[in-house]
């Protein structure tokens, strides 16, 4: 892992070290030191490691490419069986090891963004599964630590689009008034991942160590359906079928639109009463943009629909909205970057297609929607300060407080 290449003199370590304060720094390497046909040089090798190893964790560890060698798993299923060698139930122990580099997390939502800023903090490159945090402060914390630490960072597989000249327009602020509307109906799965108003208090598994799964939540009293897939269903892990599936469908959306790149400020939702801590149905919220952009989430499993339809989303449409001056403009811009997936980012020290800041941007239509269905009404939301616009019910619900001793 740590052997030194003979030609270069430079350890993969060192590489990796040596960049982090640059992402944007070109490198160039020999070819026979990235390997080629049949070899695997040495600066291809990568220890990683996998926290969170049930569900999705053998999907989100695959996400870190080739060249990566599984050297520990962490779940806090392992209680009864952690070596601190290859087995761990605390990820804090393989954080602390210098033989990973590259971290897969795959534990409940309420884990993704601290485990993810501790790994970065740490000098680890990160791929996370969706969603990127459970609230929205833990989604700018995440975007900061890339930021302070000059990691990488990824959400599982999302990314590689193909730029667009609707995206170019969207992403040249030529645009200042546009009527589109984009709709996405149904496949939010919010009967299946609605939680349990009542249920009954079990045992907990001797190979548990509940205290760590609930960690920043609520030490509330086991029961199984908060355990494993169905976590889903409960506002302490995560925040329902919309917390857990938008990320699929809005990812690519957001890219497209430009919606990577600023906030909603208005979203009215319409959704019955929601209980406190489980997570239950919803019909549909509207998400307006400052530049007249708007969203539509529709579940399709509840009420009745929003009566709205994509209209005017094609480039010929945002192109007829511009000045002829802002379309020359636009000639003149250079092309959107494709940006790459997380094995080529590691080695080339670029951020990702889905790197922290763009994966905020995207993760908070969700969260703000789901702020919006809990607090039973309109919001008006302020892209600069991140914050509800005279709500304290509803920022309470943006920057939710954390069970000591785990803070952002």
């Amino acid at each position: 892992m740590d052997q030194k290449n003979q030609t270069t003199g430079i350890s993969r370590r060192s590489f990796v070290a040596g960049t982090a304060a640059g992402l944007t720094a070109p490198l160039i390497v020999a070819p026979h030191v990235l390997g080629g046909p049949n070899k695997e040089a040495p600066s291809d090798q990568f220890g990683g490691a996998l926290i969170g190893c049930g569900g999705r964790g053998g999907g989100t560890f695959k996400c870190l490419g080739p060249g990566v060698r599984l050297l520990a798993q962490c779940d806090v299923k392992f209680k009864d069986r952690a070596d601190n060698k290859t087995i761990y139930s605390d990820f804090r122990r393989v954080l602390e090891r210098d033989d990973i580099d590259v971290v897969a997390i795959a534990t409940h939502p309420g884990w993704h963004a601290l485990i993810s800023i501790a790994a970065m903090e740490a000098g680890k490159d990160v791929v996370c599964e969706k969603p990127m945090c459970r609230f929205i402060s833990e989604g700018r914390a995440v975007a900061e630590a890339e930021k302070r630490y000059g990691r990488v960072f990824q959400i599982e597989k999302k990314g590689g689009y193909s730029p667009s000249l609707t995206r170019k327009i969207f992403e040249s602020g030529l645009l200042k008034n546009c009527d589109a509307v984009y709709v996405r109906r149904g496949g939010f799965k919010v009967k299946g991942w609605s939680g349990k108003v009542e249920y009954r208090v079990e045992d907990v598994p001797a190979n548990l160590d509940w205290d760590m799964y609930c960690g920043p939540a609520p030490l509330r009293p086991f029961q199984k359906h908060r355990n494993g897939g169905s976590h889903r269903g409960y506002w302490d892990y995560e925040g329902g079928g919309l917390g857990d599936m938008a990320h699929h469908h809005l990812h690519s959306v957001a890219y497209e639109f430009g919606r990577d790149l600023t906030f909603p400020t208005e979203i009215i939702p319409h959704a019955p009463p929601q209980h406190p801590e489980a997570c239950g149905l919803w019909a549909w919220c509207e998400l307006k943009y400052a530049d007249g952009f708007t969203l539509v989430l529709e579940s399709g499993e509840w009420g009745d629909t929003s009566g709205r339809k994509t209209q005017k989303t094609s480039a010929n449409d945002l192109l007829a909205l511009l000045t002829e001056e802002d379309r020359k403009k636009l000639d003149e811009l250079p092309e959107p970057e494709k940006l790459p997936f997380f094995p080529e980012a590691i080695r080339q020290r670029k951020q990702t297609a889905s790197h922290a800041e763009r994966s905020h941007h995207v993760a908070a239509i969700y969260h703000l929607a789901n702020v919006a269905f809990r607090c039973g009404r309109p919001l008006q939301f302020d892209p600069a300060t991140e914050q509800i616009v005279g709500d304290e019910e509803a920022n309470r619900l943006v920057n939710q407080p954390m069970r000591a001793p785990w803070r952002l």
